[in-house]
């Protein structure tokens, strides 16, 4: 809305408008720019409200309005026929580019009839020869009226594309698009993408281009073969076209693309996010393109079975896939008979028609990092179910003493018969079976709960486990089976000392607290009595874990001995009873410790070992485990190429258990390690995802979003910034971290990916609005001053980078003073030294003021620095403001101080010659000193001498890469003298 008080005159109009004019295109741009044409109407000059005027039809055009487009145009037309004096070239270049605007809304509006379109068509081409005009834009409007009537185009592209391109014509990236989509057409997929390629390639680009180009060509890309190209041009034209009511088209081309892709689950997500256009959008021809596009792909997901998930649709209701395609469709369909009545032809059924009967193209193509299936989208869907590979009884007695008898062996089906019984006891008809052998109905019951509890204590949720092993405990009792009670109160032990006292919780506090819990277990153990020798095996098998627990939490390896006693005692015990599980396991323990201990050899030799027993004796379901192991235990002593070996053929085997059985997660996690050594970026990429995939619909929330953080980071740095930001917003758009129910720290922490990826890719408007509610946000974190100094350091650059420096300098006061509590001397002190630069950059000596003060306030942090004894990882915090305070003299035309400044720079890096590893800055440096010298100075004499020396002394240095642009200045300088 317009800034209080209202404009009281042209010059604050003129601002208001201006600042306006800086927001992007949607109903509060609109609605400012229609309150500031009535405030331009009570000046009694005419020119403010004709600019108020082009302003407001601006917003209409590019917010989806057309019906409104054409009236502000006529009230200007009145305008220039009344007082055509009033304007001014440009004014009078955009009123006359404009009529093409209102001959595109008029196309738009199904209810202005063909004559009309035709007759301002023809008021057009009058005008325009009235005043002496090129008629190219002419022909070029009515070629798209043929195309969009669905008359022969030919003889109309002809008239248009033949003449010559005028001043008023449409933009050359615009046009390419308009003579690709003529080729399209026509089905010459060849002609069309070899039209299309300077905008595609970036070459030729405007506002709405590449991004309406792009959404038109991803099919006849993979119709080319030519799918990676294809990928990468969906992700960047989708975020170029999200949520853009004027673009809803390119929106729907992207849903289209996405269903003939394999990507249905993708496609759902981004109609999720683009719900805004079932309201927003005004044009009706652009509804039809968007609804169009939608119906594709849910029709797509419809067949694919899938017409019960939810789908975001028009507001005001709950949507299914099957109800909203009907709806959708219902409301095309309309739309098109509209057109076609309109037009007098059947061109856009037949258009929707060839559209919706298109066949996938490709089963599956991964257009992001984070590719899931139908069956994962749905709200807390459980992971489909694993067939099992035993069999699972029919009836209830037998399923229930096969599930205790599977749990007795660690078998991962139990999880698949205790699945089917949690079904059955939650029926309010069940009865339970009389039955000796089964038991009551409260050991049911308890050897459920136990299956939560160790489910729980999976996820980490300690306080939680210990309760249900302890209820658990309790009905066992009730049900008088004394030995599984007294399993389940020690099963209680270990997440009961994991659970955070509040005081200190460091590995002193944490070893003491597993020290307890490892003596309550040996109490029990001898107290208890009726243990089955699998029970006293668990327990063993828990004391030894809780040791194991202490060694991995202090890393003293004095503790590795216990941990042995207690795996030989388990061992003993379970080879004794034949417990093949629980020797493994034990075994298992043992490479463990040995590694934890720094030994990798033994702890290698016994993994052998163990893997020979498991592959013979079994049991299989041990085998991705240790093959993890050992995969870990090699990736340790650098054998990269074995341990991916044997974390692949971990992985294989694991497709056949249970995923949170053999820890898939931990696999993918493994596996991307390995792959990043190999250099294989694409696949430890994808196991990253996979493995987040796998926590995040195993109840591991947390960790799959750490783990996809760290996957956001990972392709950010490899400089796959589209790949980047497709993961965060699809991560973000998680219903848990949209209703605030995920940790706000993490959830900051992928947003802070997101913006910088976003400032790689150049949306430097959508970055800075991020990193200032980030920094806004952080501002708050009293606890963690240090991340608010870093936020805001950045943000600071952002703005900078945007030309606003005043907000700049608060942004830079705020970093300072989150770094007077928690220094960020590297960060802070390169945040002040760029704002610095940027402001001299673009305002010249006008800036100078303001740079010195930030240069003077990075001086003051370099100083803490060096009082503090602080060490920077990258060049000295002095050689940098040095350098810095040469360039920002040098773009204010203070060219001596400049060159003191590098001078003082050149000695700081290694004036006696650059022998740390710093050869390329100081060739820059003085690179840098001596343009300045030479040619802005005019003393060539001496510059060439400090060029001359350099050139031998990195010469000496074998540095000939960095004389490079030394030598070539030198030839510059001696040529001009």
């Amino acid at each position: 809305m317009p800034t209080a008080p209202p404009p009281q005159n042209t010059d604050e109009l003129y601002r208001a408008l201006q600042e306006n004019d800086r927001r992007p295109y949607g109903r509060t741009r609109t609605v400012t720019a229609e309150e500031l044409t009535e405030l331009a109407e009570q000046f009694a000059e005419p020119r403010p409200l004709v600019h108020a005027l082009l302003e407001l039809q601006e917003a209409y055009t590019y917010g989806s309005e057309p019906r409104k487009s054409p009236v502000v145009f006529a009230r200007l037309l009145t305008l220039f026929d009344e007082q055509p004096d009033v304007f001014d070239e440009r004014m009078r270049h955009t009123l006359f580019w404009r009529f093409k605007w209102v001959a595109n809304a008029l196309l738009a509006l199904p209810e202005i009839p063909l004559p009309s379109l035709r007759q301002w068509l023809t008021e057009m081409r009058d005008r325009y020869e009235k005043a002496g005009l090129e008629l190219q834009p002419y022909y070029g409007q009515a070629h798209r009226l043929a195309a969009h009537v669905g008359e022969d185009t030919d003889l109309a592209f002809e008239l248009w594309a033949g003449r010559a391109r005028t001043r008023l014509s449409d933009c050359e990236a615009c046009e390419i698009c308009e003579r690709a989509l003529h080729h399209l057409a026509a089905d010459d997929d060849e002609r069309a993408l070899r039209a299309w390629e300077p905008v595609l390639t970036g070459k030729e680009s405007c506002q709405e281009e590449p991004a309406r180009s792009v959404s038109h060509a991803l099919l006849p890309l993979l119709r080319a073969g030519r799918t990676e190209e294809a990928r990468e041009l969906h992700l960047t034209g989708y975020r170029a076209c999200r949520r853009n009511p004027s673009m809803s088209g390119e929106v729907g081309r992207h849903l289209e693309f996405c269903a003939l892709t394999g990507n249905e689950a993708r496609g759902l997500e981004l109609l999720a996010e683009n719900r805004n256009l079932f309201d927003d959008v005004d044009s009706p021809l652009d509804q039809l393109a968007f609804l169009t596009g939608a119906e594709v792909l849910l029709r797509r997901v419809e067949a694919l079975g899938h017409g019960d998930l939810p789908a975001a649709g028009y507001p005001g209701r709950t949507w299914t896939v099957a109800a909203l395609r009907a709806e959708a469709g219902q409301r095309a369909d309309g739309l098109a008979a509209r057109f076609d009545a309109r037009n007098g032809t059947t061109a856009h059924a037949d258009r929707r028609t060839a559209r919706l009967d298109r066949a996938p193209l490709l089963d599956a193509l991964e257009l992001t990092l984070r590719t899931r299936g139908l069956d994962e989208v749905a709200p807390a869907a459980p992971p489909a179910a694993r067939p099992a590979t035993t069999t699972v009884p029919d009836t209830l007695p037998e399923l229930i003493l096969t599930s205790r008898e599977l749990e007795e062996q660690g078998h991962p089906d139990a999880t698949v018969c205790r699945a089917r019984l949690r079904t059955l006891v939650a029926d309010p008809g069940y009865v339970h079976p009389d039955d000796p052998a089964v038991g009551p109905l409260a050991r049911l019951r308890a050897d459920l709960l136990a299956d939560d509890a160790a489910r729980a204590g999976d996820k980490d949720e300690f306080d939680q486990a210990s309760a249900l092993w302890q209820e658990a405990a309790h009905l066992y009792d009730e049900a008088g089976a004394a030995g599984d009670a007294a399993l389940a109160r020690a099963c209680a032990v270990l997440p009961t000392s994991e659970i955070p006292t509040g005081d200190d919780d460091g590995p002193d506090a944490k070893a003491a607290a597993l020290t307890a819990a490892h003596q309550a277990l040996v109490r029990l153990q001898e107290e208890a009595s009726g243990l089955a020798p699998y029970q006293e095996a668990r327990v063993l098998r828990l004391r030894a874990s809780a040791l194991g627990l202490r060694l991995q939490a202090t890393g003293n390896d004095e503790h590795a001995a216990a941990v042995h006693a207690e795996v030989d005692l388990l061992l003993d015990f379970a080879a004794r009873h034949d417990i093949a599980g629980q020797i493994s396991g034990a075994r298992l323990l043992r490479a463990t410790t040995y590694a934890l201990a720094g030994d990798l050899p033994a702890a290698l030799t016994e993994t052998d070992d163990l893997l020979e027993r498991l592959r013979s004796h079994g049991p299989a379901w041990h085998l991705p485990r240790t093959l993890g192991l050992r995969g870990r235990l090699r990736l340790g002593q650098d054998d990269t190429q074995a341990a991916y070996t044997d974390l692949t053929e971990g992985l294989r085997l694991a497709a056949g258990w249970p995923s949170e059985a053999v820890d898939t997660a931990r696999l993918h996690t493994d596996l991307a390690q390995t792959c990043m050594r190999l250099g294989r970026h694409d696949e430890a990429l994808r196991h990253l995802t996979r493995s987040a995939e796998r926590e995040l619909r195993h109840g591991s929330r947390t960790d799959a979003f750490c783990t996809y953080g760290t996957a956001a980071q990972i392709s950010l740095e490899l400089g796959r910034v589209e790949d980047c930001i497709a993961l965060l917003d699809s991560v973000l758009a998680e219903p848990d971290v949209t209703a605030g129910e995920v940790d706000d720290r993490l959830v900051a922490q992928l947003r802070l990916y997101r913006a910088r990826a976003l400032h790689a890719g150049e949306d430097l408007k959508a970055a800075t609005a991020e990193f200032a509610a980030l920094a806004a946000e952080s501002a708050g974190w009293d606890d963690d001053p240090a991340s608010h100094a870093m936020i805001a350091a950045e943000t600071a650059v952002l703005l900078a980078e945007s030309g606003e420096f005043d907000r700049a300098r608060e942004a830079a006061d705020q970093a300072l003073a989150a770094h007077a509590r928690s220094p960020r001397y590297e960060q802070v002190s390169s945040c002040l030294r760029e704002i610095a630069r940027l402001r001299t950059q673009r305002q010249g000596a006008e800036g100078l003021p303001g740079a010195l003060a930030l240069l003077a306030d990075a001086g003051r942090v370099a100083d803490e620095a060096r009082e503090a004894g602080y060490e920077p990882r990258d060049r000295s915090l002095d050689s940098a403001l040095a350098y810095e305070h040469g360039r920002v003299n040098a773009y204010a035309g203070e060219y001596e101080t400049a060159l003191s400044a590098l001078e003082k720079a050149v000695v700081l890096l290694g004036g006696s010659g650059p022998d740390d590893g710093r050869e390329g800055e100081w060739a820059e440096c003085v690179r840098l000193a001596s343009v300045v010298e030479g040619l802005y100075l005019e003393r060539p004499v001496p510059a060439l001498g400090r060029l001359d020396a350099a050139v031998s002394r990195l010469t000496a240095l074998g540095r000939t890469e960095e004389t490079e642009a030394l030598t070539s200045l030198a030839a510059q300088l001696r040529d001009e003298q």
